[in-house]
């Protein structure tokens, strides 16, 4: 039991900037405390003494605001960061280094007993503030779920869902996504991960266009320079061609901040 809470404890001085000592994270961190209590609770589930069970989740909820199912499965080193609001229903299982912040929802959408009504998150999920996962799916290794977002299916090892209702962004695209972004000189985490990759892609597609303009005004530049050279020639057209540039890519970009 205590080298479980030595674990606990050295996550959460890991993964929370504010967390100064063993000492703080002992006594002022209600996810920690939640999850002490949740242990005690899942032993008298486990042990079939179902009400005392409830009664200490129905305490630890009372204590942390924090409401953890004692038949809920959870592994080592889960950090709940502030966690008021937090709901971990019965048949949710989290796993291992997972990280879950407050205002987050593991539940169900089915009333059917008997079948997996809540979600499992694999090892190193990450749940953002307010997010809810509803439904007897699971979430992939490493997988990201955005804050507020409303994740009802699936998602893959590694992804992020991000949303209402979520979009699942694969891994891989966000690779190719920054890849094509490098290229074009424009990072696509270059403010935060954090940011919605649809909004990130849309700053690419932006700053693209600007580079295509800037081509483009270019070209008529060469152009306007051929005709002079052939004014004299008996078929020559005169051309309006624009070879200023307009296009207000920070503009557009201020849009999709």
């Amino acid at each position: 039991m205590f080298q479980r809470l030595r674990e606990d404890i050295a996550c959460i001085l890991e993964r929370d900037p504010a967390a100064r000592s063993f000492s703080e994270v002992l006594f002022c961190y209600p996810g920690l405390h939640a999850l002490i209590m949740h242990r005690w609770a899942h032993w008298f589930w486990c042990a079939h003494l179902g009400w005392i069970a409830r009664w200490i989740s129905y305490f630890s909820r009372f204590l942390t605001g924090i409401e953890i199912h004692p038949a809920a499965r959870l592994g080592r080193r889960v950090f709940i960061d502030h966690g008021m609001g937090v709901v971990i229903g019965e048949m949710a299982e989290v796993g291992d280094d997972c990280t879950i912040y407050q205002g987050v929802t593991l539940g169900g959408t089915s009333l059917a007993k008997g079948v997996k009504r809540h979600p499992t998150l694999e090892p190193g999920v990450i749940v953002g503030a307010n997010a809810c996962v509803l439904g007897g799916f699971t979430v992939g290794a490493g997988a990201r779920v955005g804050s507020c977002a409303v994740v009802t299916r699936a998602v893959p090892p590694g992804a992020t869902a991000v949303g209402n209702p979520a979009r699942i962004i694969e891994a891989s695209t966000e690779a190719s996504r920054e890849a094509a972004s490098v290229r074009l000189g424009f990072s696509a985490y270059g403010v935060t991960q954090g940011d919605d990759p649809v909004a990130q892609a849309m700053k690419g597609l932006i700053d693209n266009a600007a580079s295509t303009s800037h081509q483009v005004a270019l070209l008529w530049a060469a152009i306007e320079k051929l005709s002079h050279a052939a004014a004299n020639a008996p078929d020559f057209v005169p051309t309006d061609a624009q070879t200023k540039e307009n296009f207000d890519a920070a503009g557009l970009n201020n849009l999709v901040k």
